[in-house]
């Protein structure tokens, strides 16, 4: 007698499929039906998609969700220990808003839509104020209201989505890079093998190189492959599987769905016909499409720590402990432990933990890291030093004023980093365009084998794995992210640091540059540039008094003659806006302006020819003794960066405040195109308006506040290193040392790297145009839609890299500006 079954209908989990058979059943009302869930955490994340208005997941999902994981108690507790302040000091910094900034290291990410999903989905978390991911480094910058969120709270929401996050260290980065560099390698180093072995057994058969084989032969050079292939499937593109659930997780398609899929459909239909019998197995074509696509991901990696990774590199020239003072002995101490006031000792060879001012020493400093110069710097006891500085023959006791993440080398790895992370329009287009293309593909793929199905083709396999293979748009993916890191970090290292993300691209359509006279063309100090006697003493003697008297002042005038040795003059009085008095020898001496002098001396004035600068002069009571011109004189290279910038076809204009005459004069010294003299800061922003009515993109160079409302309105505005800290601040990009030729430098990188995008994305477009159809038409195979693909990618990668290997000139060595970037 036949047994009667009753079969029951199992109900699965709305979210993952997996059985919801848990009594009382865990429901949700969604659009007007009851939908069940076969846990809390499926329902939670239902509930979150929607909030989020990502609800079309569930309607165009071609795969079931991965069932939620919760993290463990113990991983919970670790990220709570990130919320204490003596932890945070080491990767968090104040912002001036109130809010606070993170660094992190992003684990996890494979291509720009991982980023898209982070981005959308911290961007509605409570507190959050701005979270932006670079792809190349993997680095993300996290703003947020402490008194809103916790930290932890933000990490756990990342670790939700599938991906971890950790503080940002440079060390801790660099070994993630190696770690992933050799899991990479040893990948690649399979996958490589498995093609070599497949393809030795497949070729002889695709180009009957051997004839007559028998059935057995046969059936065993295919076993020998699925041998051959297994590995290299579940353990060389085990990555690409990872990341394609988590996308189709996440309702967001990147580049490593079709590859997934490719590969899955190729060896699964190459296992079945091996066991099952059939006519064709794509074996080789598995191994060579994870081969080439492994190997394209390399070079990738590569590129990032080599290029990416220049920011950790500065973050390596950190000292991570400080030799504080204690009396007579010091302690070693961490150096984010260090705070304003402290007294550390610096030995020689050693890297400065913190900024400071040295109190006792005097050394030189090499300042390369900061600066771009080679030529190490004298600094002596009032000198300001910077975290990061090696110090050279001399121990050195410095007072810390900034510290962690306030010193000047912690604000310029904030700024690259914020540049890096922030996308030119170029980058969004092409991120735009490969996520609508992978969709078109995924659609594309099923309907050209429906269609050759109907012809009654018996290719059609073949030809629906060369559509998505070849398709991948791995080249679009790469075109722009690879070519902007290589470009920042060249610009970064001639001393050129841009702060916005639009600096780079709009750099190459600048054709004039308004340059500011006093800090920006010149030194920004006044120099003793002449010296005339009248005959009672001869220069040496002159200026030694002069020195006597200006040793009482710390005016920028006096400080022209503080470098000069000194006679005794006692009695000396400061009169404010005039000069100096004092009595030598019975007499009574007098510095200061023609005016000044001339009230406190019965000699008869004597007659000269005005020289160029300023003139102070030197008299007793009863003889007028010398003359001193002092002017502020350009800078080294300026003369040189101007004829450079004048042959790349870029117009020149001094744009001024002071008299009009000087202007003109410096203008003449460093050729300059033309020169305006006597403008206010109302008058600068005018000029720079008509320019660009006139049809200019006008880039202005300035150092002081009345720069800034010229700098707002021009198209690029660039900052000396020895600028303001708001006027680095609202710059476009600083300067870093005391030179201009890096002006130069970075408008031919910035053409260069306009370049290298375009022809990035013409090949990489061209080349998926015309490849689709060719695929489609069943005219290319699918081992070589692999190579085709996988070349592709190398292209593109390896034409940014040409952007880092252009030479630039940086200008004559010479003394340079100390920034202070916040």
């Amino acid at each position: 007698m036949r047994a009667l079954t009753h079969r029951v209908k199992t109900v699965q989990c709305f979210h993952c499929n997996e059985p919801a058979d848990g009594y009382p059943p865990i429901t949700l009302e969604l659009d007007g039906k009851v939908r069940q869930f076969c846990c809390e955490g499926c329902k939670a994340v239902c509930q979150t998609i929607r909030a989020e208005g990502l609800a079309d997941f569930y309607q165009h999902r071609t795969a079931a969700a991965v069932r939620p994981q919760s993290l463990a108690p113990s991983e919970v507790q670790r990220l709570r220990e990130l919320d204490h302040e003596l932890v945070q000091a080491s990767f968090v910094s104040d912002n001036p808003d109130g809010t606070r900034e993170a660094q992190l290291l992003i684990g996890g990410i494979t291509c720009a839509a991982c980023i898209w999903l982070l981005e959308n989905h911290m961007a509605q978390q409570p507190g959050v104020r701005q979270f932006i991911v670079n792809h190349t480094t993997q680095r993300a910058r996290l703003c947020w209201l402490p008194d809103e969120i916790r930290l932890s709270d933000l990490l756990i929401a990342i670790h939700e989505l599938g991906y971890t996050a950790r503080p940002y260290q440079a060390d801790e980065a660099e070994q993630a890079l190696k770690a992933e560099q050799r899991s990479t390698l040893i990948r690649l180093a399979l996958a490589g093998a498995g093609t070599f072995q497949s393809m030795m057994l497949a070729f002889p058969l695709y180009f009957e190189l051997v004839s007559e084989l028998s059935a057995e032969f046969v059936t065993f050079f295919r076993w020998f492959s699925l041998l051959v292939a297994t590995p290299v499937v579940f353990y060389s593109a085990r990555p690409f599987f990872t990341n394609a659930l988590r996308d189709l997780r996440t309702r967001h398609l990147t580049m490593d769905v079709p590859v997934a899929i490719a590969i899955g459909l190729a060896y699964g239909a190459s296992a079945w016909v091996t066991v099952s019998g059939g006519e064709e197995v794509y074996f080789e074509s598995v191994c060579m499409f994870t081969f080439f696509l492994l190997l394209g991901r390399f070079i990738e990696t590569r590129a990032r720590y080599r290029a990416g990774l220049t920011g950790a590199a500065l973050g390596g020239f950190r000292s991570n402990v400080a030799a504080r003072i204690q009396g007579d002995s010091t302690e070693l101490v961490a150096a984010h432990s260090l705070q304003a006031g402290d007294r550390i000792r610096i030995r020689p060879g050693e890297t400065l933990p913190a900024d400071g001012v040295i109190r006792s020493g005097h050394s030189t400093l090499d300042e390369a890291v900061l600066t771009g110069e080679y030529l190490p710097e004298t600094r002596t006891i009032g000198d300001q030093v910077y975290a990061g500085s090696v110090n050279g023959e001399n121990p050195l006791d410095v007072e810390v004023n900034s510290a962690g993440e306030k010193t000047r080398l912690s604000g310029i790895l904030r700024i690259l980093d914020r540049v890096q992370a922030e996308k030119p329009p170029i980058a969004s287009m092409a991120d735009r365009i490969a996520g609508k293309f992978v969709a078109r593909v995924l659609i594309l793929a099923p309907l050209v084998w429906i269609g050759w199905t109907l012809a009654g083709a018996e290719n059609a396999f073949d030809i629906t794995l060369s559509v998505l293979v070849v398709t991948c748009p791995c080249a679009l993916s790469l075109a722009t992210p690879t070519a902007i890191t290589t470009a920042t970090v060249k610009l970064r290292r001639i001393g050129f640091l841009p702060t916005r993300g639009h600096t780079l691209e709009t750099l190459n359509e600048i054709d004039t540059i308004v340059f500011d006279k006093t800090g920006t063309l010149t030194n920004g100090k006044l120099e003793l540039q002449g010296t005339r006697t009248f005959g009672v003493l001869d220069q040496t003697r002159c200026l030694r008094l002069a020195a006597g008297l200006e040793q009482h002042s710390e005016h920028p005038i006096a400080r022209v003659f503080h470098e000069f040795p000194t006679e005794h003059v006692s009695d000396v009085t400061n009169h404010l806006g005039g000069g100096l008095t004092g009595q030598w020898q019975g007499q009574r001496l007098s510095i200061g302006h023609r005016d000044f002098v001339r009230e406190r001396t019965h000699a008869p004035e004597p007659d000269i020819s005005p020289g160029t600068g300023m003139e102070i002069w030197l008299a007793t009571d009863q003889h007028w003794l010398a003359c001193f011109f002092l002017d502020d004189q350009p800078r080294a290279d300026a003369s040189a960066t101007i004829r450079t910038l004048q042959a790349q076809g870029i117009r020149t204009i001094l744009l001024s405040g002071d008299r009009s005459e000087h202007v003109q004069q410096i203008a003449q010294a460093v050729g300059i195109d033309r020169a305006i003299g006597r403008a206010s800061p109302e008058d600068k922003l005018a000029i720079i308006r008509q320019l660009a009515d006139e049809g200019h993109n006008v880039m202005m160079v300035g150092d002081g506040l009345n720069d800034l409302p010229s700098m707002a309105g021009a198209r690029v505005s660039v900052a000396m290193g020895s600028a303001a800290d708001l006027t680095q601040l609202q710059a476009d990009a600083v300067l870093l040392g005391g030179q201009l030729a890096p002006l130069a430098d970075a408008l031919q990188t910035s053409r260069a790297t306009r370049r290298v995008i375009r022809q990035n994305m013409g090949w990489a477009l061209g080349y998926n145009l015309l490849a689709l159809p060719l695929a489609a038409a069943g005219m290319v195979a699918p081992w070589l839609a692999a190579i085709g693909m996988s070349i592709s990618s190398l292209v593109v990668v390896l034409n940014a890299l040409r952007i880092g290997g252009r030479p630039g000139n940086t200008g004559n060595p010479g003394r340079v500006g100390t920034p202070v970037i916040t």
